[in-house]
């Protein structure tokens, strides 16, 4: 993902249960969809990028969409500098 697209994503939908938070992104810029997971407890999260019209059901079901498309792990560390540039903007 480039500055350009995490400057310009929109977020869609947000929701918090049980220790996760999974919210729903749209980019301008490339028209890219992408599901952001972030997990309080173990410090992970993952991000992966969804066809649109999947969108609602992996915002949903977010594991069972990762699972399928390879999705990325980072650390809490790529996290948090994620979140300041995203109050930033």
């Amino acid at each position: 993902m480039t500055i350009k697209e995490l400057t310009e994503r929109r977020e869609l939908a947000h929701r918090t249960n049980d220790g996760f938070d999974v919210t729903l992104f749209w980019s301008k810029a490339s028209n890219r969809v992408t599901i952001s997971v972030f997990h309080a407890r173990s410090s992970t999260a993952l991000e992966f990028e969804v066809d649109g019209a999947d969108a609602l059901d992996a915002f949903n079901h977010p594991y069972v969409y990762a699972a399928a498309g390879g999705a990325n792990t980072n650390p809490l560390t790529l996290r948090s500098d994620l979140d300041h540039q995203e109050l930033a903007g």
